[in-house]
């Protein structure tokens, strides 16, 4: 299976089938793990998203009703292969799976508040870009420029995305809302 990639690294791969298999088999695990802790778990990201290149990494968001309510459940993920990276984003915290050895990582756990505005970008962003494949694609090229420019400087590719994900965010709430995509 084509999933991972070696820590600060940028490799796009065409969307893979077996990408929304593997996330729902995770999501399924961490319902089990987590309990009544987690509301909704959603595969999120450009994994998610059937048009478009993306890093062979799983983005999964878990939607809990407060941000501590996974703590608890911190070293039970831990013996899960699922590891605790602390808060990268204000307002979410991020679990990691991979091959520590070789520092590939295969999926990224985003907890945030559920239904609340980081919830919702991942949903919202998603759902628009596979609702509007012309949209996606304009993300898509986007994506594979930066790539092919740093293909082992993520932190660059990342924020070379920024402006295009606030605009792609901005017509997907207005979208959400009913009004009329242009």
């Amino acid at each position: 299976m084509m999933t991972g990639l070696k820590r600060g690294t940028v490799k796009l791969i065409p969307h893979q089938e077996e990408w929304d298999q593997n996330a729902k088999e995770m999501i399924g695990i961490l319902f089990e793990l987590l309990n009544d802790a987690a509301i909704d778990i959603q595969h999120v990201g450009s994994t998610a998203i059937q048009s478009i290149h993306a890093k062979p990494i799983l983005d999964i968001a878990v939607g809990v009703g407060e941000l501590n309510d996974i703590l608890p459940y911190i070293e039970l993920l831990k013996q899960h292969g699922i590891i605790y990276r602390g808060e990268d984003v204000k307002g979410q915290m991020l679990f990691v799976m991979g091959d520590f050895q070789n520092d590939t990582r295969t999926h990224h756990i985003h907890v945030v508040k559920w239904r609340e505005m980081e919830w919702d970008h991942y949903i919202s962003f998603r759902d628009y870009l596979n609702t509007y494949p012309e949209k996606a694609m304009i993300y898509d090229e986007c994506k594979k420029k930066l790539a092919a420019q740093f293909p082992d400087d993520r932190k660059s590719y990342t924020e070379g995305k920024q402006g295009l994900i606030e605009c792609l965010l901005r017509e997907a709430d207005r979208w959400k809302s009913g009004a009329p995509v242009s």
